[in-house]
């Protein structure tokens, strides 16, 4: 495939004299029981010119030949590899929580999570670096499965607490727009900004943790999605392809989890001081109604909806909790 061009910075700024050391970049994936997939990734990474300082593979407890995989790459990945095998499934919140802590410990100057059902394109890391004198906070593009361009949702409605679906696709002649959410399918960050909003909540296990994330993020620096396609993914989802965009099937568990977090979203509202309850309960009732049609649209069935009250049910038991208190930054401020 003929990647296409865009307007790039150089790789260092003339400005401040910076510039980008692919030796201070860690990749963090998160794997479970998808080995297959994760040959792919390791594959790509190994074909990458310039490589990470680091690799970090985070492994939730996997029950497959994960570490046997992991372990056959060592000598020929040509760079390190971090492996941590949990011991029990902690989610992709619990996974990328621990692949940010490892990285950061590493030393790491820049960490570039993912899951484990993306390659990497070749020159993926330089693409990325480019920005790095630029920004702390930035999000590459991907191309789907079937190799089309793949659209992600890259501004909330802060009051509402949802992804804006028909947010502009296209870029200008900057190369770069800002974004105010995160996709761990991608996140390149630099450690200062992991430092004043410390590591993604596990608390989530799955689903809004890498909005959430991404928006404290925002909060902090300008962070920006940019026109450099830097992985494909591997993976084909069921999607009802609706034209401007697509929605993509889900599962039970992922069900439970929109809206039993939804409670964890409004605790971080709160302690940010920017919490409208009629507002955010407005983004609630427009999640649920679209997990409705993604039953009826995209998975075809009418079962599964229980499972989106016993989340919302148990998001009240968050919601109540005193001892409840937001993932802590890893530096105190000055102010602090």
């Amino acid at each position: 495939m003929t990647l296409p061009t865009s307007p790039r910075p150089a790789a260092g700024d003339a400005a401040s004299g910076a510039s980008f050391d692919p030796a201070s970049a860690t990749i963090a994936v998160v794997t479970f029981n998808r080995s297959t997939l994760l040959t792919r990734l390791l594959d790509s990474i190994s074909a990458m010119d310039p490589k990470p300082g680091h690799l970090v593979i985070v492994d939730n407890a996997s029950t497959d030949d994960t570490t046997d995989v992991v372990e056959s790459y060592r000598d020929s990945i040509g760079t390190e590899i971090v492996y941590r095998r949990l011991d029990t499934n902690t989610g992709g919140s619990g996974g990328f929580s621990e692949g940010m802590r490892i990285a950061y410990e590493l030393g790491s100057t820049w960490i570039w999570v993912m899951d484990d059902d993306v390659e990497v394109l070749p020159d993926g890391l330089a693409r990325m670096g480019a920005w790095a004198p630029r920004f702390k906070s930035i999000q590459g593009r991907r191309y789907d499965f079937d190799g089309s361009e793949f659209y992600w949702q890259y501004r909330i409605s802060e009051p509402l607490g949802i992804p804006i679906p028909f947010a502009p696709s296209g870029f200008d002649a900057s190369g770069y727009k800002e974004m105010n959410s995160g996709c761990f399918e991608g996140m390149f960050i630099n450690r200062e900004i992991v430092e004043q909003i410390g590591l993604p909540d596990p608390r989530f296990f799955i689903y809004w943790d890498d909005q959430t994330y991404g928006w404290l993020a925002s909060r902090v620096t300008t962070s920006v999605i940019v026109d450099e396609f830097v992985l494909r993914r591997t993976r084909e989802i069921k999607q009802w392809d609706m034209g401007i965009r697509h929605m993509n099937a889900s599962s039970d568990a992922y069900r439970y989890y929109i809206m039993r977090n939804r409670a964890i979203i409004k605790r971080y509202y709160r302690a940010l001081d920017v919490y409208n309850p009629l507002l955010f309960g407005l983004g609630t009732t427009l999640t649920f109604g679209k997990e409705i049609i993604r039953l009826l649209f995209v998975e075809r069935k009418v079962s599964g909806t229980s499972n989106l009250f016993r989340g919302l049910r148990d998001g009240r038991k968050i919601a109540k909790d005193a001892d409840w208190k937001p993932m802590p930054p890893l530096v105190a401020s000055p102010q602090a």
